[in-house]
C-alpha cells in the first residue's frame, strides 16, 4: 500500500505535507527498529512480550499513516457516487435512518453514549498491541494486526466502486436540526469528498484527513475487529463487546454512514479475520514462527 501511494504521488498532482507523514513513520521505523534490534541482540534472551508489542505498533502506525492519504487519493477517481443507491437498499431492508437519528436527538444521554463509541476507534488500536503481548497471546496479535491490514486494503478498492457522501445529504438534516448529535465527523467527510473530486483538494495533511470512505463502514469493520482482539482477555474481552456495539450502532447516526454500510462492514471484518487466520496457519506448516524461536506458546 505504500508503494501505491508513492506511485499515485509521484504520478498525479497529489503531495503529502512531509513534516506530519515523516514523524509519524520515523517513529513507526523507530519502534520497529527497536524490536528487531532487541530480538537479534539478546538473541534467546529477548522478551517476547517487548518484541511483539513495539513491532505491532510499529505496524499499526504504518499502515493507518499510509490508508488515509491513500483513501484521498483513490477518491479522486471520480466514479459516480452511489448515495441514491445505498440509501434505496436502507430503504427496501425497512431502515428509517431520519426517525432514528431525530429519536436519538430526542435522548441526549444516548447521543452521548453514541458518540463515546465512536470516537474510540483510535484508541484499541495502540491498546491492543500492548494488552495482547502483555498476556502473550502471540498468534492472535499477529493474526488481528494482518486482519486489519487486509480490511483496510479492501475498504480503499471497494471504495473506489462506491463512493458515497452519507445519509444526512439526502435525509436533508443539519447540525441546526439535530442539535444534540454531533455530526461533525460527517462534515468534515462532506467538505473533503467533494474537494478531493473537483481537483481543489491535492495537499494532503496527514493530521486534518478525515474519515471519507462510506461504503463499507470500516468503524463498524473495526469494532468487529477490535472485540474480535480482545475477546480472549479477561475483563477486556466483556468491556470491548460493549463499547464496539456502541461503535457500530453510532455509524449511521454519529458518522453518517447508510445500513448497508454497516452490514457490509461486519462481512469485511469477518473475511478478514478468516483470511487472517488461514493465512496464520499456512505460515505454521511452511516457516518457523517468530514465538516457536522464543521458546514460548503462540497463544
Amino acid at each position: 500500500m505504500g508503494g501505491v501511494l508513492l506511485l499515485a504521488i509521484s504520478l498525479t498532482r497529489f503531495s503529502i505535507e512531509p513534516f506530519a507523514f515523516g514523524i509519524t513513520m520515523a517513529i513507526a521505523v523507530a519502534l520497529a527498529s527497536i524490536a528487531y534490534l532487541h530480538r537479534h541482540v539478546k538473541s534467546d534472551r529477548a522478551d517476547p512480550k517487548l518484541v511483539f508489542m513495539l513491532g505491532t505498533v510499529a505496524q499499526v502506525i504504518m499502515v493507518t499513516a499510509i490508508v488515509g492519504p491513500l483513501s484521498y487519493v483513490v477518491a479522486a477517481v471520480g466514479w459516480p457516487l452511489q448515495d441514491h443507491a445505498l440509501a434505496a437498499i436502507d430503504h427496501a431492508i425497512g431502515f428509517d435512518a431520519k426517525a432514528v437519528i431525530l429519536f436519538v436527538n430526542d435522548n441526549p444521554t444516548l447521543a452521548g453514549a453514541l458518540l463515546f463509541g465512536y470516537v474510540m476507534i483510535k484508541l484499541p488500536l495502540l491498546t491492543i498491541p500492548i494488552v495482547l503481548a502483555a498476556t502473550r497471546r502471540f498468534a492472535r496479535l499477529q493474526q488481528f494486526v494482518m486482519a486489519l491490514t487486509i480490511a483496510l486494503a479492501v475498504t480503499i478498492l471497494i471504495s473506489i466502486l462506491v463512493p458515497a457522501i452519507g445519509n444526512y445529504q439526502l435525509l436533508g438534516l443539519t447540525p441546526q436540526d439535530v442539535p444534540n448529535v454531533n455530526i461533525h465527523a460527517f462534515l468534515h467527510g462532506q467538505r473533503d469528498i467533494p474537494a478531493v473530486r473537483d481537483g481543489s483538494l491535492r495537499n494532503l495533511e496527514l493530521f486534518k484527513l478525515a474519515g471519507i470512505v462510506t461504503f463499507p463502514s470500516f468503524h463498524t469493520a473495526s469494532a468487529v475487529l477490535y472485540a474480535w482482539a480482545f475477546a480472549p482477555v479477561r475483563v477486556f474481552g466483556p468491556a470491548a463487546l460493549v463499547v464496539n456495539a456502541l461503535m457500530i450502532a453510532s455509524t449511521p447516526v454519529i458518522g453518517g454512514h447508510y445500513l448497508v454500510d454497516v452490514i457490509a462492514g461486519i462481512a469485511l471484518a469477518i473475511g478478514a479475520i478468516v483470511a487472517a487466520q488461514w493465512l496464520f496457519a499456512r505460515l505454521q506448516r511452511t516457516a518457523s514462527l517468530m514465538p516457536s524461536a522464543f521458546g514460548v506458546p503462540a497463544e
